[in-house]
């Protein structure tokens, strides 16, 4: 049974940043794409960043050259580094696994780390 378990979540200041880490079981961790969504209240669940078995990267438009995504194959692990955060960033963000297709939905999902950006 495939788990994802995400942390790093929390509070930020408006231009601060914070780091979420995820960490997968049950899955050949390898071979899947490893990905973040973001939940806002009132809004639709939408793809943050995606990073392929390859390591082919991409990312929502609105947190282009902000945010990283990095995955470790060896530890099982995707990360989020998030920087230059903005009120709008704030949302229940979500670890998911997948497809090799950014635009495929994922398979799997973590239970969601709550990250809030205000002053």
């Amino acid at each position: 049974q495939v788990r994802l378990v995400e942390s790093g979540g929390g509070w930020a200041q408006p231009g601060g940043s914070l780091r979420l880490s995820c960490v997968a079981s049950g899955m050949l961790f390898s071979v899947y794409a490893m990905g973040w969504y973001r939940q806002a209240p009132g809004a639709q669940r939408e793809m943050v960043a995606h990073i392929t078995n390859l390591g082919k990267i991409t990312y929502a438009e609105s947190v282009e050259g902000r945010f990283t995504i990095s995955r470790d194959n060896a530890k099982k692990m995707v990360y989020l580094e998030m920087n230059h955060l903005r009120p709008e960033d704030s949302a229940v963000y979500y670890c998911t696994a997948g497809p090799n297709v950014a635009t495929i939905s994922p398979n799997a999902w973590g239970q969601g780390t709550q990250v809030t950006v205000s002053t």
